[in-house]
């Protein structure tokens, strides 16, 4: 079903765009193998690694399918368009005739927007600064920076030069704390381990912190949590850790993810927050935002989350949100909570298009509220 789901854009394409071409039948059977093979990018990244989630290509065949399968979904989506203005012109009257160079436009179009798609979704993000009150924070933390990083889904297409890069940019900033939330990897550690190596270089004086996202259940939870750690990151699992700054106190809290299998611990927030100073506002770490309404509830100050990539392209964005109980990009206040979800630093190399719904570094600045 999956796959017969992302091959119905090149369905309709082959039958609504190449077939009323004025083409030799050799021709149009050609371009309609080529989209096919496009539009089954999925199937041949299970093939290649036994995951849909984790294609082993070389990069630049990932970036290539990635490409070919985001010129098909435009394209169908522009064939849409017309198909629906044709129609509105049938029911006012008049025969309509396409030609074939308004279809040839569309295929330009479709081309360059998956291309800048692509672009955007593989580069190394530019900084976001974003500014947050919360309130009874001490006045020891305003001005205190949080440097959140999210999605990173290290991979054969965000592999070790890119994961350099990230690193690299981040240590200019001069952060006070990094916080991950969730989705580092796409791949087993025996080879994503050289991928992930640049991570051990994230310094901050307050530490760097982690939590799991749904991604780490899916290839050996266990030995990327011992991994994490072992790169010098604290794993937040269920638990919180207090940071202190002359005698003002703030408590970073991190939960599993949703998506925690039979074995692994399920998400407990109550968990996370046993033990903590009342009265001190808390920053939640929760990969996904949809339980954010109920941190709420439980008194969290600051909630941090990704997940959702924002949605990724203007449009689709409704999709992702509808998902998420309406949370997907940005900044968001909830019953004296804000929550905060990223639209991730990468996101999975199985659909890497970005329109309009920007990769991210995060530089929060704490402010009494």
């Amino acid at each position: 079903m999956f796959h017969l789901i992302f091959g119905l854009p090149a369905l309709l394409v082959i039958t609504r765009f190449v077939w009323p071409l004025d083409l030799p039948l050799m021709a149009k059977a050609a371009v309609a193998v080529l989209l096919l093979i496009g539009s089954q990018y999925h199937f041949w990244s299970k093939l290649s690694s036994g995951s849909v989630l984790d294609p082993e290509f070389p990069r630049p065949l990932v970036i290539l399918f990635n490409w070919l399968f985001g010129a098909i979904v435009f394209l169908a989506l522009l064939q849409l368009l017309l198909d629906g203005a044709t129609l509105l012109r049938m029911l006012v009257g008049g025969g309509v005739t396409v030609p074939d160079g308004i279809r040839y436009a569309m295929a330009a179009v479709a081309s360059i927007l998956a291309a800048i798609a692509v672009n955007q979704a593989i580069r190394v993000p530019p900084l976001k600064d974003v500014e947050i009150g919360i309130r009874g924070l001490p006045r020891q933390f305003d001005g205190y920076t949080i440097l959140q990083l999210t999605d990173l889904h290290i991979s054969r297409l965000f592999p070790v030069a890119w994961t350099h890069a990230v690193v690299k940019r981040s240590a200019s900033l001069g952060i006070d704390l990094i916080v991950v939330t969730g989705d580092l990897i796409d791949g087993p550690l025996a080879l994503r381990r050289s991928d992930v190596e640049p991570l051990r270089h994230l310094r901050a004086p307050d530490g760097v912190y982690v939590i799991p996202g749904n991604h780490e259940y899916y290839f050996g939870y266990r030995a990327w949590m011992e991994h994490y750690a072992a790169l010098g990151m604290h794993v937040l699992e269920n638990r919180h850790v207090v940071l202190d700054r002359d005698e003002g106190k703030l408590v970073l809290a991190g939960v599993t993810d949703r998506s925690a299998r039979s074995g692994h611990a399920a998400p407990d927030l109550a968990a996370a927050l046993e033990g903590a100073p009342p009265g001190v506002p808390v920053i939640l770490l929760d990969h996904q935002p949809g339980e954010a309404r109920r941190a709420a509830a439980l008194g969290v100050g600051l909630q941090l989350s990704g997940h959702t990539h924002g949605g990724m392209i203007v449009g689709l964005d409704r999709l992702a949100a509808r998902a998420n109980a309406g949370l997907v990009s940005g900044r968001y206040e909830l019953d004296g909570m804000t929550l905060y979800v990223n639209n991730g630093t990468a996101l999975w190399p199985g659909f890497a298009l970005r329109l309009g719904r920007p990769s991210e570094l995060t530089r929060i600045t704490l402010r009494v509220a």
